[in-house]
């Protein structure tokens, strides 16, 4: 007989597979503290929580028999990862639970939006009849920017083409015969910035995404723009918002979620006339509150009987001798990845991996998903990708993955290089380990370099012209951005090269711009190995 313990409240409709088990027993006991749960842990073999419960490594010490910890909804920040790792737990949790949910509110929002409901209402309520007041749009024959189609912003995009709206879609994993088969027209960010009636963020929320709606896109904004926001706050500058919709360049906003949360009292949203606010309740219907327990609760079933399962977000079982080899390249696989999807424009359509020298003898499946992790945590937000759903990502995005071995590796002596396709370009980049120094990029495209992969990086593309590099170094230093290295490679003389800075600071979006407009500067990326 299997025990499972339930340590947060978590409906009993949701249990039900678990109640119903005839090897399953269910003890209910909720808010107890850590050194309760230490106390009775041994005892159990599975643990479910919501977000209450902090599930610490002394907790999962203490549960010699617990061989799954469920949680019944997507964030497990509550939950040391490492801690279960390295004591063989596995950790599930249910991210698909509240697709619907939360694209049924984001479209509530914009029918509200559309209509003036909430306010509308407040008035009636007081009595006062006013009708003049709120005269609203129809969604029909609108043009409507969806940013981020993963999950929600696809379900979201479904419910448009039913009411009759033109849907743009902007997502970095979206091929073009898929969007053509959901009735989406692919375009850019500043596309549908300029020409959409309504707009709605899917996105999670990254270092890119981080006010990716801000003062440059309201000032070329189309007017009379409705902006919805369901997904993360921070995704579009607030305080440039309520400007852009005093000035009448934005008609409306929806926002249930806020950049921190809770807002503060004096919130300019709480009390503006033309915003409407909900107190992040995305995910808050009983349907989710079940569903998220239903998929969590077979998860736990299947990993007791050992039987398949999904899921999991920590790193399933490597055998020990495997281990040993492959765990010193598991950090450079995730840093290559990562600064390959920085240095890259463009949906990604294929992915290759080539190991080559003694890896290749050896089952890389493990490396393939940390390279994975990096790429994606780039475009999805790192809180959503891990070592054991990368793989799944990105077949679920139709991403293509491609993986060589060899057995030469010019030098070294193992060399792993990624090349990705995108729709618009394609770039390459190969890293080791080097003793002594750790991991090191060596090679970007047909450049040679030796680059440690932390810190905040300079890709600078130029023309190999005389006096580039002072004119690079001293524009840097006039804005207070200090060099810690730097890397030169180039082909030929006078051909095409490229420049690699260390530098110990992120560098501001003026001197980015200020680099891209000096003479033969191709390109400049910041490149974020932190």
């Amino acid at each position: 007989m299997y025990k499972v313990l339930v340590s947060d409240p978590i409906s009993d409709m949701g249990l039900q597979q678990l109640t119903d088990a005839s090897d399953v027993e269910v003890v209910k006991n909720t808010g107890l503290s850590e050194d309760e749960l230490v106390a009775i842990i041994g005892q159990f073999d599975a643990l479910l929580v919501r977000s209450q419960t902090k599930v610490t490594r002394r907790i999962m010490e203490a549960g010699t028999n617990l061989k799954v910890i469920g949680r019944a909804g997507v964030g497990v920040d509550n939950i040391d990862l490492e801690a279960a790792t390295s004591l063989g737990i596995v950790v599930i949790n249910a991210p698909d639970g509240n697709t619907i949910t939360t694209c049924e509110h984001a479209f509530a929002m914009m029918m509200a939006l559309a209509r003036h409901i909430p306010q509308a209402y407040m008035k009636t309520v007081t009595g006062e009849w006013d009708r003049k007041s709120f005269v609203g749009v129809e969604l029909r024959n609108k043009t409507f920017g969806v940013l981020g189609l993963g999950r929600i912003g696809t379900e979201v995009a479904k419910r448009a083409i039913a009411f009759g709206m033109n849907v743009l879609g902007y997502d970095p994993f979206m091929t073009e015969d898929r969007a053509e088969k959901l009735g989406i027209k692919l375009a850019s960010v500043d596309e549908i910035v300029r020409s959409a009636d309504f707009m709605t963020v899917h996105t999670p929320l990254t270092k890119e995404t981080h006010h990716m709606i801000a003062k440059p896109q309201f000032e070329v904004m189309k007017k009379g723009m409705r902006i919805v926001n369901c997904a993360r706050g921070g995704i579009i500058d607030e305080l440039a918002l309520v400007e852009a919709i005093d000035e009448g360049i934005v008609a409306g906003a929806a926002f249930d979620v806020f950049e921190h949360e809770p807002p503060n009292p004096d919130h300019p949203f709480l009390k503006h006339p033309k915003i409407i606010v909900t107190p992040h309740l995305g995910a808050s219907t009983i349907e989710a509150q079940e569903n998220v327990a239903i998929d969590v609760s077979e998860q736990v079933i299947n990993i007791l009987r050992n039987e398949p399962f999904k899921n999991a977000v920590n790193m399933p079982p490597i055998p020990a001798e495997l281990l040993n080899k492959i765990q010193p390249y598991f950090k450079l696989c995730e840093k290559l990845g990562s600064s390959l999807a920085q240095m890259t424009e463009g949906a990604v359509r294929e992915i290759t991996i080539n190991y080559s020298g003694e890896l290749a003898d050896l089952d890389t499946n493990p490396l393939t998903r940390y390279v994975l992790k990096g790429i994606l945590s780039h475009h999805l937000g790192a809180e959503q990708v891990n070592a054991v759903n990368s793989m799944h990502l990105a077949k679920q995005r139709d991403v293509n993955i491609v993986i060589q071995k060899s057995s030469a590796t010019k030098g070294f002596t193992n060399r792993i290089t990624l090349s990705m396709k995108t729709k618009d370009e394609e770039r390459w980049v190969s890293g080791t380990l080097l003793a002594g120094f750790g991991e090191r990029i060596v090679q970007i495209g047909p450049y040679p370099v030796d680059v440690p992969t932390e810190g905040h990086l300079l890709l600078i593309s130029h023309s190999d012209k005389p006096g580039i590099i002072g004119r690079v170094g001293t524009l840097l230093g006039s804005n207070d951005v200090n060099i810690a290295t730097m890397q030169v490679g180039r082909t030929d003389i006078g051909g095409s090269a490229i420049m690699v800075l260390t530098i110990d600071k992120k560098a501001p979006k003026t001197v980015l711009e200020q680099l891209s407009n000096l003479p033969e500067i191709k390109r400049v990326r910041e490149i974020g190995l932190v």
